[in-house]
């Protein structure tokens, strides 16, 4: 399929998607390609996206859905904030699903990113952030016991490590170093985030630094496109 007849394509599904109400679903994704004249390998690039824009949202084993317009968490980079914070901002209600707190031993990459010994114990947080009953995030968070143990976190956290830290103090929390890029969601993050493998997410890995110099946090953070905008304030060197 060649450029003009992808954009048609794109602009047919953009009007279909456009005249269905919220929370409705779509044709399955055979039938939708028989409709359209396409291949389901060229429908599902163009629906992407839609998805990536939150118009529209797939369920494993279930169907795509018309999500209709969304609020979006737009921030800039040079502050660390919490989602709790950005939403909450714009009044946007969100809510942590299950917590999942294992006790682990540092691996190659757990140990790379903290920079302590392979094997000194950790605790790993795992949570999935939701605006109503809608995924938007998954993250994962892992630091040192000494800094933060499984039973600390037993009553009153709601999702966002960084309060968590800032609020209790004892390490002054001077700057995180983070690494973003675009990635397709692995069949473990697409089951968490409900959405299809090798969907594109936006992904930080980032590094929270003491003052001391010494990193208290290593995380991993998997966002929706369509919940997020992030952008940076840069001066003309």
């Amino acid at each position: 399929m060649g450029q003009y007849p992808f954009r048609r394509l794109q602009a047919e599904l953009a009007k279909l998607i456009e005249s269905m109400p919220p929370d409705s679903r779509l044709p399955s994704e055979p039938e939708l390609a028989r409709q359209l004249g396409v291949s389901r390998a060229t429908l599902r690039e163009a629906m992407r996206t839609f998805e990536g824009q939150g118009l529209i949202r797939r369920r494993q084993g279930v169907g795509t859905f018309v999500v209709g317009k969304i609020p979006v968490i737009e921030t800039g980079l040079e502050v660390l904030e919490s989602i709790e914070t950005l939403a909450q901002r714009i009044g946007l209600p969100v809510h942590m699903g299950a917590l999942q707190v294992t006790e682990v031993t540092a691996d190659g990459a757990a140990a790379q990113g903290l920079d302590v010994p392979p094997g000194t114990p950790l605790t790993r947080i795992e949570r999935v952030i939701f605006t109503e009953n809608v995924p938007i995030a998954l993250l994962v968070d892992t630091l040192p016991v000494e800094v933060l143990k499984k039973a600390d976190l037993e009553a009153g956290f709601t999702g966002s490590v960084l309060d968590l830290l800032m609020h209790r103090g004892g390490s002054e929390l001077v700057q995180s170093r983070t690494e973003i890029r675009a990635i397709g969601a692995t069949s473990e993050v697409a089951r968490a985030l409900q959405i299809q493998r090798d969907d594109v997410l936006l992904h930080f890995a980032a590094k929270l630094y003491a003052k001391t110099g010494k990193v208290v946090d290593f995380s991993y953070s998997y966002f929706l496109p369509g919940y997020f905008r992030f952008h940076v304030v840069r001066k003309v060197g």
